[in-house]
């Protein structure tokens, strides 16, 4: 059993909520882009600092016991996503991409990019083929490779990169984001075909861009007015609603979004995306840190340099460290995702003071 469980009702929707962790530690489930779910709902994985710096941990659903999956130097805390596989978890530590077997807790380096900090991961639907963001001293850009440790390759691109993911349809695409502006790019897995999906400027603040399910279009966000549709082959955009919806994750079929809301926070909602309407799942009650979420464009030098000061720190980057006051810090946002059956989500929130990994059954009806 676990003893941090805690199992309650959300006093606005009525909905069913797990609180999985309790202990005196920040954890959280994986990104919004991945499921921290294991098949058939049977468990899920999570990053959580109890050890020391950010670790793997697992637990059985909902209510099974805690254990911890890796314990060699910290990963990075948004880079987990579980391999179709089903056996493995893919991590970035340090320059390196591991692949971790969460029955055994082996570890095997898939690639070594020495002298670079590695971040967000992807997998191709397929499994072969993986991607993660990097940066190299003043080098920036995208690694890209087998699952087995091959034909692995650095491919640049002369801003920060975020939120890699391959195209999941067309597993010979990526698509990723600029930071700051302008946002959506794509490029071949091989590093041909770079382009910009859409051209903009820093008062069009978009954010949180993904894939629309299996439809092979991209949903996103403009910070705080739209949730926005791309045609992938048209680069057509439409309005699926004006909302502030905030961190997104569509389900597979692509006909529903879940998102988290700020300013105002309007709790964890799930939008219909032929009419748009929504309903609410549950309160996430977390602090949804970073000023820059107050505002409609992307943060200057000037943010970034106040930002500094008082963090009293001299480097800040909302790709590279979580505490970064002008986008988060990041374990203080919901980020809200799916299960494996769709039928629950799982979602961050610090509402007693220290951030824990909460999962909420969703309504079986709109």
């Amino acid at each position: 059993m676990n003893a941090e469980y805690f199992r309650f009702r959300d006093e606005r929707s009525g909905a069913t909520v797990h609180r999985i962790t309790g202990a005196e530690a920040i954890s959280h489930p994986t990104y919004f882009l991945q499921s921290a779910f294991y098949p058939e709902d049977a468990g899920l994985f999570f990053i959580s600092y109890r050890s020391g710096g950010a670790q793997l941990f697992e637990a059985e659903f909902p209510d099974g016991g805690i254990r911890q999956i890796t314990s060699s130097g910290a990963i990075h805390p948004f880079s987990a996503a579980l391999h179709p596989n089903r056996r493995d978890i893919v991590v970035t530590r340090g320059g390196g991409l591991w692949a971790v077997e969460r029955l055994t807790r082996a570890e095997r380096c898939i690639a070594q990019f020495d002298g670079a900090q590695l971040g967000e991961s992807s997998i191709s639907r397929d499994g072969e083929w993986l991607t993660a963001a990097v940066q190299r001293g003043a080098e920036r850009g995208l690694v890209a490779g087998r699952f087995d440790g091959s034909s692995w390759h650095f491919i640049p691109f002369p801003r920060t990169v975020i939120h890699p993911q391959f195209h999941p349809l067309e597993p010979e695409w990526i698509e990723f984001s600029g930071d700051p502006a302008p946002r959506m790019h794509r490029v071949r897995r091989d590093g041909t075909g770079l382009e910009c999906l859409h051209e903009h400027g820093n008062d069009e603040f978009i954010v949180h861009e993904t894939f629309l399910g299996q439809t092979g279009d991209i949903v996103f966000t403009v910070w705080p007015r739209a949730l926005s549709r791309m045609d992938w082959t048209t680069r057509r955009i439409t309005t699926i609603v004006n909302y502030n919806a905030w961190h997104i994750a569509p389900n597979r079929a692509g006909s529903l979004v879940l998102c988290d809301t700020n300013h105002p926070d309007e709790g964890i909602q799930l939008i219909e995306v032929a009419t748009g309407s929504r309903r609410l799942v549950c309160q996430s009650l977390a602090s949804n840190g970073g000023s820059q979420w107050k505002t409609s464009r992307y943060a200057l030098a000037e943010d970034f340099a106040r930002a500094r000061s008082e963090a009293k720190s001299g480097n800040l980057s909302w790709m590279e460290t979580a505490t970064d006051t002008v986008y988060g810090p990041q374990w203080t946002h919901p980020h809200p995702s799916w299960s494996s059956d769709e039928s629950k989500i799982a979602f961050a929130s610090d509402r007693t003071g220290v951030t824990q990994v909460y999962a909420a059954e969703l309504p079986s009806a709109p």
